[in-house]
């Protein structure tokens, strides 16, 4: 699956590939095939990136068009 929600959102934000992937202790090139969908993306670092995005995984994988997260659970 390719993930060009996660390229927009990064993009959103002004930041590289290579800023993602510090963030996440991985490689640039690591992270890009999470963003191409060469490599499947750990489920961790999915829920990072929504958290750090403000949200949902759902948006991220393409499950619904509505970018707000959902209320978190306390």
């Amino acid at each position: 699956m390719f993930f060009q929600r996660l390229r927009d959102l990064r993009e959103d934000k002004d930041l590289t590939q290579s800023d993602i992937a510090e963030m996440l202790g991985i490689q640039q090139t690591v992270y890009s095939r999470y963003e191409r969908g060469v490599q499947n993306i750990p489920l961790e670092f999915l829920i990072f990136l929504a958290d750090y995005y403000k949200t949902s995984t759902d948006y991220i994988l393409g499950r619904t068009y509505e970018i707000k997260p959902y209320p978190k659970i306390k």
